[in-house]
């Protein structure tokens, strides 16, 4: 009995566990807007190879190598020697014929007089105005022997079809070249195409946020460089590809970025950032989640201070939070960090962290 007191007496002495400091936020919801990452394939606006029609010696180079060429200036020149005698030709078998044609106007004329006063038969006639008509055909085929000629002539000097950027140029001057040799590349970069791939899922998204009119800024595009910085020019969702991959379900969107400082070149690298706006997000900070079996929890605070887990489905992730789909609600409290060493049903004294300012840490 006395032994029994004296523990209670002790008992009485020992002051109570006071609950230990947790830092609580509170649950809100926000406008904000998402953005997502896709791998990209710059292109030029225009990108051809320069080839040559005719065979010959390339005779002059006039430009050099990663230049800007404007429309019309001369690139090459190849030896023109048997071009310019194929042309003589062609232009003195045209005056030839052109001559025979005259003569065979001047004999049916005389012959149509004969014919009048019937010194001659009515065929003489008929096989006058034939010599005409096949004069005339030869006319023809001459002068088509004659701009074909023209044309291989003019082939020699090659100008640029298009202002644009020249990639290597492989022969030097000098070199035999063969029709149809490979001369170098031109594109064009005042602007760009860009090329990425979005799931079938987003795609719906894009397209029922365009025609409702929801998502403004969906058509704008921001291009993140190999290097990690943003391109500091956005640019603007024009079209997209009519048929989904079978092997990916993607399809494929195409973006158009300015470029006046020629920085993106063809075939360059990079990653399209898409944006979407949501409108009332609940958001709920990544910390304060742990996942168990491929489901995502938190400890939520009661009114009681006392701590329970809960379950909820994310929406979507940006930068260090989640959007809220399903399982959790506006003005709910959950343990920010430190709950590791908590125990479901422990009460905790709450410490105040608002989210505004956990999203001015993360996104500074």
């Amino acid at each position: 009995m006395a032994f029994l007191a004296g523990c209670s007496a002790q008992a009485e002495k020992t002051p109570a566990k006071q609950p230990s400091n947790f830092p609580v936020t509170q649950l809100v919801t926000k406008d904000t807007v998402l953005h997502k990452d896709y791998v990209a394939d710059i292109q030029a606006l225009k990108h051809i190879e320069v080839r040559a029609r005719v065979s010959g010696y390339l005779e002059k180079i006039y430009v050099d190598e990663g230049k800007e060429v404007k429309e019309g200036q001369p690139l090459f020149r190849i030896s023109s020697q048997e071009y310019k005698a194929e042309l003589t030709k062609a232009e003195a078998n045209l005056n030839r014929v052109l001559s025979e044609a005259e003569t065979a106007e001047v004999e049916l004329e005389r012959v149509k007089g004969l014919v009048e006063k019937n010194v001659i038969s009515k065929s003489e006639l008929a096989l006058a105005k034939a010599k005409l008509k096949a004069a005339k055909a030869q006319i023809e085929e001459a002068r088509s022997a004659r701009n074909n000629a023209a044309n291989r002539l003019s082939y020699t000097y090659i100008k640029a079809p298009f202002s644009g950027i020249l990639d290597r140029i492989p022969l030097k001057e000098g070199s035999l070249i063969e029709e149809g040799t490979h001369l170098t590349t031109i594109s064009e970069l005042n602007s760009v195409y860009t090329y990425f791939h979005v799931s079938e899922k987003e795609y719906l998204t894009f397209i029922k946020a365009q025609k409702d009119g929801s998502n403004n800024s969906s058509k704008t595009v921001e291009l993140i460089l190999a290097d990690g910085t943003r391109y500091p020019l956005k640019g603007q969702i024009e079209t997209m590809e009519g048929v989904f991959e079978p092997n990916t379900g993607s399809i494929a969107f195409r973006a158009k970025f300015p470029n006046p400082d020629k920085l993106l070149k063809h075939h360059a690298t990079g990653k399209v950032r898409l944006f979407n706006d949501v409108d009332n997000a609940l958001i709920l900070p990544q910390k304060a989640t742990f996942e168990v079996q491929d489901k995502n929890f938190v400890y939520v605070v009661g009114p009681d201070k006392k701590v329970f887990i809960k379950s909820f489905t994310p929406k979507a992730r940006f930068s260090h939070f989640y959007i809220v789909e399903e399982g959790l609600k506006p003005g709910d409290k959950i343990v920010y960090e430190g709950f590791q060493s908590l125990k479901v049903g422990e009460t905790i004294q709450p410490v105040e962290v608002p989210v505004d300012s956990l999203m001015a840490e993360t996104n500074p």
